[in-house]
């Protein structure tokens, strides 16, 4: 009863009947051993009170009370929650009312009445003057995907479909599960799913691990993660959430569009390309290139540059699904004079060759780049329609790259670390895109702060060849002063991309990012050389528990079997390696299943990994080395 008196007095919109509802509702509900609600279940214990309420309404509604428990409900938060719903009723308004407009006109480009329909405006309530916009169509269409994706999944069904209508996504995303699902949708088998704390009630800590192994597990894959943290996830941070899940959609829907997989693509090259040439484009841009290239085969009279305003119209459109499918697809929409109707016919079309995705007929005519790349995207991968290539010496360079893999894995590890850095341009093919020396003098700026004299790099692209070996001198010449061993490694040797010499070099300022980093962790700032990394790691392998074997050196034959790393991850933190999931057989298979576990389970505590599973199971010296590297950091940050 006193508290029923002393919520009334709070919130004068409530009548003390009202709140001993309140009071009564909330006590009948599921909650945890300290009387607190999952926010995920806010919305429906809210609706039982007020069940006209919207999703989106009583979502904005919690945004403006404090929580004493971070993705917890307490009673008096719950109160106050409907007495500010009560409030808004009584016209008290708010940051999303009319009067807001004008300033959010001004944010991200929105410079009209329709854009802004279409835009959630986020304000902080801790910092009124930071906000940031949330576009609707985006974050209806990355729903449908993730809904699509993810049907079935037996971790998470219940939970499923998410509304698209509502910011519900960013509400179901916080614990990490949703997120971890999507990753391994994209990029299979990035994560290993037995690490993942499961179930409908999570604990704070069980939600951070969750969310450091999406983090990790999202630099691995390429996603640009800087800024972002584990609690911002778990906080539920939209706009961050967003653009992270667009990434990591992007990269599943990106990851076909490589020679290796279509050497068909070798037909894109226009007159006078060399294959080197081709593969500095970026994904989006050969997205572009394939595009045009059925316009032209068409016999269409336009051509495209963006997935904006050349689309609009959707005459390209048209034309492109009347070339790769022409039994299905007519050229007969062109006729339509009404834009949106014209839209809506041919997405008619390409629903009957099953692609009617990512976009609508607005998003088509309001040409929202990012929405119609992911449906050129899904056009290419379920319908490429390039005829293979036939034998000729025409193709020996194309034969000579599809064959040269032995560098493949070491060089995508660099590239996804040098990424990770957040050098510009991104390094999508190592050996090409370090070319000009900028990459490698950005990382080489970044972990030696002032070691580069930018007044003497040649910074404006493109350049002549004359001058990439200038940078790219420079770039030798910068790890020499810092005692890089680089006996016979020249500039021209990197701009010419050597495989050895260009893996050589940046292998090295891998190294020397780590060692600096471990460095700055220990007491007296001492350098750590590789014993030091090994005499830690097996001290701490003995302090599992288990009868851990010794390693002698990073290619110590042991580590093929995980189970020397396992024990290193159970001395860090007892208790998290499962023995029931560890594999004691000696296939392929069982070793393969113990690289990807200890991969996790260091992304779990906090690891950044860019390593593959094949190299610890191959026993790759210098990937082990980043691997134990990464995890002595953690061990000393930790103490």
């Amino acid at each position: 009863m006193a508290d029923i008196q002393r919520l009334a007095k709070k919130h004068p919109v409530l009548k003390p009947w009202d709140v001993e509802t309140i009071v009564s509702t909330f006590n009948s509900l599921d909650l945890d051993t300290n009387r607190g609600l999952d926010q995920r279940h806010l919305v429906p214990a809210v609706q039982k009170i007020e069940s006209e309420r919207q999703y989106d309404d009583i979502r904005a509604a919690l945004k403006k009370v404090e929580v004493c428990r971070p993705g917890m409900v307490e009673l008096d938060e719950f109160v106050e929650v409907i007495a500010i719903l009560r409030e808004s009723d009584a016209g008290s308004g708010g940051a999303g009312g009319a009067a807001g407009k004008p300033a959010a006109l001004a944010f991200e480009g929105i410079t009209s009445d329709r854009a802004y329909e279409r835009r959630t405006i986020l304000q902080s309530r801790q910092n009124a003057s930071s906000a940031h916009t949330i576009n609707e169509d985006e974050r209806e269409e990355f729903t449908n995907h993730v809904n699509l994706a993810l049907a079935g999944d037996k971790d998470i069904d219940y939970r499923l479909p998410i509304d698209p209508h509502t910011m519900q996504i960013f509400d179901e995303t916080r614990d990490g599960l949703i997120l971890s699902k999507l990753i391994n949708y994209s990029t299979p088998d990035t994560i290993d799913e037995r690490v993942l704390n499961r179930g409908r009630k999570l604990s704070p800590f069980q939600v951070t691990e969750n969310n450091n192994v999406v983090i990790n597990s999202a630099k691995a894959i390429g996603c640009s993660v800087v800024n972002i943290g584990s609690q911002d996830l778990a906080e539920g941070r939209e706009h961050l959430l967003l653009g992270l899940i667009w990434q990591i959609i992007k990269i599943g829907l990106f990851a076909n569009i490589d020679i290796k997989l279509h050497p068909e693509l070798y037909r894109l090259l226009e007159d006078g390309e060399t294959l080197e040439d081709f593969l500095k484009l970026p994904a989006d841009a050969i997205l572009l290139r394939w595009f045009n290239y059925h316009l032209a085969a068409a016999g269409w009279h336009r051509r495209v540059s963006n997935f904006s305003g050349d689309i609009k119209d959707s005459e390209n459109y048209i034309v492109l699904l009347s070339q790769l499918v022409p039994s299905q697809c007519s050229r007969d929409a062109l006729h339509e004079a009404d834009l949106t109707e014209r839209a809506e016919r041919m997405l008619q079309g390409a629903d009957r060759i099953g692609c009617r995705r990512y976009v609508s007929p607005k998003t088509v005519v309001n040409g929202n780049p990012k929405l119609n790349l992911a449906f050129v995207a899904h056009l290419f991968n379920t319908h490429p329609c390039l005829e293979p290539l036939e034998e000729s010496a025409d193709h020996a360079e194309l034969d000579d790259y599809l064959f040269r893999d032995e560098y493949d894995r070491e060089a995508r590890a660099f590239a996804l670390w040098l990424n990770s850095l957040n050098v510009d341009p991104f390094v999508n093919y190592l050996f090409e895109d370090v070319k000009n020396g900028l990459v490698l003098l950005q990382a080489f700026d970044k972990i030696f702060p002032g070691s580069v004299n930018w007044r003497k790099v040649n910074t404006r692209t493109p350049l002549t060849r004359f001058k990439q070996i200038e940078n790219t001198n420079n770039a030798v010449d910068v790890g020499k002063a810092h005692k890089f061993s680089l006996v016979g490694i020249q500039g021209a040797d990197i701009t010419d991309g050597v495989p050895t010499l260009v893996l050589a070099i940046v292998w090295q300022l891998m190294r020397a990012n780590i060692v600096q980093t471990l460095a700055s962790l220990s007491t007296d700032g001492r350098e750590v050389t590789d014993r030091d990394m090994i005499d830690w790691a097996n001290k701490t392998a003995a302090s599992s528990g288990s009868s851990a074997t010794r390693i002698r050196s990073f290619s110590d034959p042991s580590l093929a079997s995980g189970h020397f790393l396992l024990d290193v991850l159970n001395g860090m933190k007892h208790g998290i390696v499962d023995p029931q999931l560890i594999a004691t057989g000696n296939t392929d298979d069982d070793l393969k299943l113990n690289a990807k576990y200890a991969i996790s389970i260091a992304r779990k505590l906090g690891a950044t990994i860019f390593l593959l599973p094949e190299d610890i199971v191959e026993v790759k010296p210098k990937m082990i080395l980043t691997f134990i590297g990464s995890l002595m950091a953690i061990d000393h940050n930790r103490k």
